[in-house]
């Protein structure tokens, strides 16, 4: 649908394809998608209208989310009121960046950025299967031309935003240092090592005493100077085998007790002796050790910055959007 199309006609094929739509409802007994829009009509927005098959395009995939989140069917029906309004009022905005978009003269897409953006998607969401999007082309009542449409205003609405947020790029040292003082509690950590592990877990049929001699095998190894990641990519059974057994920086709070002990005993370059946890074996080394404290502002000053910089951008988008509802014609339906 395009945003220059016949009023009149949007609303007669609008009435007419959707309101047999009001009707339905989902396989989990919930109440109908867009049931508080007698005609199927949920807005219009400039000279395009939103439907109850547009919002049930956009919900259909969050559905279980809601589902599980909610503890009774009132409940249920509230959240979805919740995020229908979150969606119509994000379909509104759409078309206001769309409008936009166009306001300046030969401001376009080059139209094989579409046809690449297009195939990518067979590739990726259809396997490459022109039948399956076909079929789902008619699954959502679309042709290839207006799905062709859809794709150009979703890149048209990403340039766009990333346009806007791009207004916002620098952050003052000062704004950074503020924000420190005034969050340090934030930045607060405890006591931690960064930690790589070898974990030995018994084979079929075998025994203890099999198990603890490979891990002194290991252990021995590691005395004569063997690396320790090496070591651990030959014979770890933990998911960080492929890492060298790096667990990254860990709490005491994130190992069991055993291991904990052992790891915080441990100074920067020391491995431990065989750990035996239930019917595990581990071997431990501490690369290095932090003490609790407040980190840094040389330290968390990147981390700073971007949220600053996220927080900069979210607020010149919504004056942005707020700019273009009030200069626009929407009008809402319950």
């Amino acid at each position: 649908m395009h945003v220059k199309a016949a009023f009149p006609l949007i609303i007669f094929s609008i009435i007419s394809v959707f309101t047999s739509l009001n009707a339905q409802t989902e396989e989990t007994g919930s109440a109908p998608i867009g049931a508080r829009f007698a005609n199927g009509i949920v807005a219009i927005v400039e000279e395009r209208v939103i439907t109850v098959g547009d919002v049930q395009r956009e919900i259909q995939p969050l559905l279980p989310q809601i589902r599980s989140e909610s503890r009774s069917e009132a409940e249920f029906r509230q959240k979805l009121e919740e995020v229908e309004d979150n969606l119509i009022q994000s379909l509104a905005d759409e078309i206001l960046i769309i409008k936009d978009f166009y306001s300046e003269d030969n401001r376009r897409i080059p139209p094989y950025f579409v046809d690449n953006a297009i195939n990518e998607r067979l590739i990726t969401e259809f396997d490459n299967d022109r039948g399956r999007f076909h079929a789902y082309l008619r699954a959502i009542g679309k042709n290839a031309r207006e799905y062709r449409s859809i794709v150009e205003e979703e890149m048209i609405v990403g340039w766009m935003r990333a346009q806007m947020r791009k207004s916002e790029s620098i952050v003052s040292p000062v704004k950074i240092e503020a924000f420190y003082n005034e969050n340090k509690d934030r930045f607060y950590l405890g006591d931690g090592v960064h930690l790589r592990l070898i974990q030995l877990a018994k084979l079929a049929d075998e025994s203890d005493s099999v198990l603890m001699q490979t891990a002194n095998n290991i252990v021995k190894q590691l005395e004569e100077g063997a690396d320790f990641a090496k070591l651990a990519e030959q014979h770890s059974q933990n998911s960080t085998r492929k890492k060298g057994g790096d667990m990254g920086w860990v709490n005491r709070a994130d190992l069991q007790e055993q291991l904990a002990e052992s790891a915080f005993s441990l100074e920067a370059g020391e491995f431990s002796q065989p750990i035996k946890v239930g019917e595990d074996i581990f071997i431990l080394l501490v690369e290095e050790k932090r003490s609790a404290g407040i980190r840094p502002i040389a330290e968390v000053r990147p981390q700073i910055e971007r949220y600053l910089l996220s927080q900069m951008a979210n607020k010149a988008e919504e004056n942005w959007l707020q700019r273009l509802r009030r200069n626009a014609y929407i009008r809402y339906f319950n």
